[in-house]
């Protein structure tokens, strides 16, 4: 059995790692297409955030049980499967990982690609796309991440509750190529928060902490009251 620190910890790593590799995916874009290389496209961008949450979930879901997201956090916390002290210091852990990876970033970035259109990857909404559109689009993308968590890393009845990581990782792999270019696909509000404070670039920031946590704690309801009736909270 891990105690709390430890748990913060591994959600602190865990949420650092998303936003290192995955704002610094975008940043990689933008660096090869200033040198005429192509850029990584989406489906980098959408890889590069997919597998740095399968990886972290497999890795540190035994200890924390691998949020990295304060949209999964407050799935739990809704659902009475996580206190409320021990849910905001998840929160808070998942908040400083995101803003320990983001000035990172601007330590090793290129100037011109800090400050270049991305903001260091910070997501934001397409042209012509309004804030409500949005904060449905988010909170729909979140529901699926976060219903698939919770059918694969808290049903003990799933399946696949071993390699609930991979499963995981390909639920945020696909709602980034479909949404990536209207929202930025955030499905969390860590990997918004992070880059924002460090680039200085808050545009349209509340459509990522309504959105994703909206769409968390209607999954992890749906979830609980439907699937989860005979395995209730401990």
């Amino acid at each position: 059995m891990y105690n709390l620190p430890q748990k913060l910890l591994a959600e602190f790593i865990g949420t650092f790692t998303l936003i290192f590799i995955g704002a610094g995916s975008i940043c990689a874009d933008q660096y090869l297409r200033a040198n005429g290389q192509g850029g990584v496209g989406l489906l980098g961008i959408a890889a590069a955030h997919g597998l740095a949450i399968g990886i972290m979930v497999t890795a540190i879901g035994h200890i924390s049980g691998g949020h990295l997201n304060p949209a999964v956090t407050i799935g739990f916390w809704v659902t009475k499967r996580l206190g409320t002290v021990q849910s905001l210091l998840y929160w808070v852990a998942q908040l400083l990982g995101a803003v320990a990876a983001a000035y990172l970033l601007v330590a090793i970035v290129p100037d011109f690609v800090r400050g270049g259109p991305t903001y260091l990857g910070t997501p934001d909404l397409g042209s012509d796309f309004t804030r409500w559109h949005a904060m449905l689009l988010e909170a729909v993308m979140t529901f699926f991440l976060v219903f698939v968590f919770f059918a694969t890393a808290v049903d003990a009845k799933g399946a696949f509750n071993k390699i609930a990581g991979f499963a995981i990782g390909l639920t945020i792999t696909m709602d980034i190529l479909f949404g990536g270019p209207l929202t930025g696909a955030a499905m969390n509000p860590a990997r918004a928060f992070g880059p924002a404070l460090a680039a200085n670039h808050w545009h349209n920031h509340g459509v990522y902490w309504v959105g994703p946590l909206f769409g968390g704690v209607l999954a992890g309801v749906v979830y609980d009251r439907v699937f989860l009736r005979n395995q209730p909270p401990a």
